[in-house]
């Protein structure tokens, strides 16, 4: 996965200086094994957190848009995914760059790789997308705060094949990246999926 882009050397236990790379890859430009490297990564990011652990469906759900991937070498050590979503704000379908898979393999936490990788999907949500959304794990609220993302504070509803259906246990963990003006007031519905709705 080398490929040109920011780099910051970080100096390993042997004293070798290993460099890290942030790429931007679209999935269909990532081979069979990179795809493996990044859900093996994914695996053990989530393994054991309280929120549960990573899932086919998780894993569905951060496929098909753009992959921001820290490398060290040519092994990924953090990464994060925008996938483009609708979500129903009053009466408009905003286009929304949705956040997945926001992880840092946990040696290589607190060296600023999740913010590496938060930058990069917070600038295409900027120049692509009236809208940036996300449903944070409990430990990761003060993170996206930081950074300029709002918790939704209205109701959530999901756009399901029998209709809008509340989805109260995801009130208060949905946190925005608003583009566009909003009615902080008002319901936000996503569109359906398989999985976890949010």
């Amino acid at each position: 996965m080398r490929a040109p882009g920011a780099r910051a050397p970080r100096r390993r236990q042997d004293g070798l200086v290993a460099e890290t790379f942030v790429r931007t890859v679209h999935t269909a430009d990532l081979t069979p094994a990179q795809r493996a490297q990044i859900r093996v990564l994914l695996d053990g990011a989530f393994a054991g957190h309280p929120d549960g652990g990573f899932t086919d469906a998780d894993w569905d759900h951060t496929l098909g848009g753009l992959h921001t991937v820290v490398l060290e070498g040519d092994e990924p050590i953090g990464h994060a995914s925008v996938v483009q979503r609708r979500l129903l704000h009053g009466d408009r379908a905003l286009r929304t760059g949705y956040v997945e898979a926001v992880a840092v393999r946990s040696d290589r936490r607190g060296q600023g790789h999740g913010a590496a990788v938060m930058a990069v999907s917070e600038r295409i949500i900027r120049d692509a997308y009236d809208l940036g959304a996300l449903g944070s794990a409990t430990d990761a609220t003060g993170f996206y705060a930081s950074r300029g993302w709002h918790r939704w504070p209205g109701r959530t509803s999901a756009l399901t094949p029998t209709g809008v259906v509340r989805t109260p246990d995801e009130d208060g963990a949905i946190y925005v990246y608003p583009v566009t003006p909003l009615d902080f007031t008002a319901e936000l519905i996503c569109d359906w999926r398989d999985g976890d709705v949010w």
